[in-house]
């Protein structure tokens, strides 16, 4: 337990600090690699509790940057798109759930590299929230969604990280719900949870600082790398079972 812990707040820290510097991320680092740490089921709600504490970290702290009717109307999908993802996550096998996240992972990591935009009008985020939502629940992965609606809506920086960081808050609280409401919340992902705790906030210190002095495309260039071979990695281990 205690060499999963440790590995659990490694992959936190990095995690976090990305997510940090980007708004987002969180969750497309930190699942893939609690799934080769942990197996898949618990890796979704580990970084769902973990992610909480993220979210609520920047949420609070950029509050006056948020647009927070924007994150409210997205909420109304998301919260549509859960109960869709949580029959996914309990009918899905151990290795039929890494493939997902994997999948998730890569398209996710399409998007972003591709800068794909959308309408950022009602109808919009509200399907764009239905499909967040639905990953949330099935493989943890909801941000991708999320970030190209508020990329199509030419949101600078700071909007754009504190508006993604209000919708995740509100999401990771219904997505722990449903687990919980499922029983899918087990002793070993509340202790990761429990250690993110600390650990994101010094994610966060370490990703603010960077957030202010590194150069944007080249730290996006490192992600867009690193998020390809946590991809690779996942489909590799859902392939040799």
């Amino acid at each position: 337990m205690s060499t999963t812990l440790l590995a659990a707040a490694v992959i936190i820290l990095i995690a976090s600090t990305v997510h940090a510097v980007t708004g987002f991320g969180y969750a497309l680092v930190a699942t893939p690699l609690l799934a080769l740490t942990v197996d898949p089921h618990t890796a979704v709600v580990s970084t769902t509790l973990s992610a909480l504490a993220m979210t609520i970290t920047i949420g609070v702290r950029q509050r006056h940057h948020a647009e927070w009717k924007v994150a409210m109307i997205a909420m109304v999908g998301i919260v549509l798109g859960l109960p869709i993802g949580l029959w996914v996550y309990g009918v899905a096998s151990e290795r039929v759930l890494t493939a997902l996240i994997g999948v998730g992972v890569l398209g996710c990591t399409v998007m972003v590299w591709r800068r794909v935009k959308v309408p950022g009008n009602v109808p919009t985020l509200v399907g764009v929230g239905i499909l967040s939502g639905a990953l949330s629940t099935s493989t943890g992965t909801n941000g991708p969604p999320m970030v190209a609606a508020f990329q199509g809506m030419g949101y600078d920086p700071s909007k754009f990280r504190a508006t993604l960081s209000a919708v995740f808050a509100g999401t990771s609280v219904f997505s722990l719900v449903g687990f919980a409401v499922a029983g899918e919340v087990n002793s070993q992902s509340l202790w990761i949870g429990l250690v993110g705790v600390p650990i994101v906030q010094l994610g966060w210190f370490a990703g603010n600082a960077i957030f202010k002095r590194i150069d944007a495309d080249r730290f996006r260039k490192v992600l867009l790398a690193a998020l390809l071979v946590s991809a690779a990695v996942t489909l590799a281990s859902a392939l040799n079972g």
